[in-house]
């Protein structure tokens, strides 16, 4: 990152029912970090109205959260439902999205979650940023430590066992996390050093 160029903002908003998602979180903030980012996470279960102002002024947010039943867990719903105070002023509009689960099962209809990050970002007229890497672990050559290993594009899925705990999370799911990370942040300071180019020239 050059010296004119300013560090992006990334904001990580997530749950985490038992520590697992926190682990992925923690590994999203890693790779952003990586980057020269700003980093925040914020969980949204306790999240303060400091915090609110935090996501307000960020150039980007990752949503994060398990699967349960289907879908995003239900602390995360209640926050993603009191985000309609920022559709109705457009606060969000035009920032980076991007996001990432984690369930016992290897599929464990984590796509639908993704999808469902992904329409609370089209909801709020944000930019989704997808994994952008190929399914891992597919062919005889590949192995389970492979990036992307479930296969998801959307987003970053990881899979740990029901019977461990935040120290089971599997090292391929916390690479493709950091990899999430870093992606979100290089595609932010490619946005924020476009917009301050534009609005130079614009002077």
């Amino acid at each position: 990152m050059s010296a004119n160029t300013p560090a992006p903002v990334v904001s990580i908003a997530y749950h985490s029912g038992y520590g697992h998602t926190a682990v992925v979180a923690e590994a999203v903030r890693a790779g952003a970090a990586d980057t020269g980012a700003t980093v925040h996470l914020i969980k949204v279960d306790e999240i303060t109205d400091a915090e609110w102002a935090l996501l307000d002024g960020s150039d980007a947010i990752v949503f994060g959260s398990p699967t349960y039943m289907g879908t995003a867990s239900g602390a995360f719903h209640v926050f993603a439902e009191a985000t309609s105070k920022r559709w109705f002023g457009d606060v969000w509009q035009d920032k980076v999205a991007a996001g990432f689960t984690n369930s016992a099962s290897k599929a464990g209809d984590k796509l639908n979650t993704l999808q469902y990050f992904q329409m609370l970002a089209s909801q709020h007229g944000m930019s989704w940023v997808n994994l952008g890497l190929k399914p891992g672990w597919n062919s005889t050559a590949g192995t389970e430590f492979d990036l992307n290993r479930l296969g998801f594009s959307s987003g970053a899925a990881a899979q740990t066992n029901s019977d461990e705990g935040p120290e089971g999370v599997h090292k391929a799911d916390i690479a493709t996390a950091e990899h999430l990370g870093r992606r979100v942040a290089e595609h932010t300071r490619v946005l924020v050093a476009g917009r301050a180019a534009l609005a130079a020239a614009a002077v």
